[in-house]
């Protein structure tokens, strides 16, 4: 009998990473029903900030579903991304999605611990801990985008940069209203502080940035 020769396809991982992230929405929306409906309309009406900033701020169950499903999408923005802008392969190893994962959760956890600890030493932890509630909240927020966007760039429109633009812009349309926001409801603080305020912004948020729009241009 001759042998046949069957060829297997390859897996295809960024399918994987797209349906862990939506497994993770899908525990949010399933088991924090009230919440999910409060938060889907954050950019457009504070409720959702107002009901829950007083109630576990970081350490729930809704917020850290809802991160990781950010995250995970986050990574593969900025892989997909660079893939198109750079004119790369997006299909060939998933270490480069793995490192920028790793990454981007080094870079939150360490981040957080920086502004909590600057809170206990400062005697205002609370205040940092709603600041970093309803920064998360937004950037969670642009998470959905994030989504669309790479199902739209795996499966539709795998090299437009027109979609990676797009994304970009109301990913960071969404977080200026965020950051917006905060200011209006934190005058006082920032004013009296804004020295620090500025070395923050220049430190943890502005620098950032730079980094990925330079990994994704060069």
């Amino acid at each position: 009998m001759e042998a046949l020769s069957r060829a297997i396809p390859s897996f295809d991982w960024i399918t994987l990473v797209i349906f862990l992230s939506l497994v993770f929405l899908a525990i949010s929306k399933r088991f924090f029903y009230t919440r999910f409906q409060n938060f889907l309309i954050l950019p457009f009406n504070n409720k959702y900030i107002f009901m829950y900033n007083k109630k576990a701020l970081l350490l729930n169950g809704f917020q850290i579903f809802f991160t990781l499903f950010q995250v995970f999408n986050f990574a593969l923005l900025i892989y997909l991304a660079s893939s198109v802008l750079m004119k790369t392969d997006a299909d060939q190893s998933p270490t480069t999605f793995l490192l920028i994962l790793g990454a981007i959760l080094l870079f939150m956890i360490l981040k957080v611990m920086l502004q909590m600890g600057n809170g206990y030493v400062f005697n205002n932890t609370r205040v940092i801990s709603d600041f970093i509630f309803k920064k998360l909240s937004y950037l969670n927020y642009s998470g959905m985008i994030m989504a669309v966007s790479n199902i739209i760039l795996s499966y539709i429109y795998p090299h437009s940069r027109a979609v990676v633009f797009i994304a970009i812009l109301l990913v960071l349309l969404i977080n200026a209203v965020g950051w917006i926001t905060l200011i209006k409801n934190h005058q006082k603080l920032i004013t009296s502080y804004f020295f620090y305020f500025i070395l923050y912004l220049c430190a943890l948020e502005i620098a950032p940035l730079v980094l990925i729009v330079n990994a994704l241009t060069f």
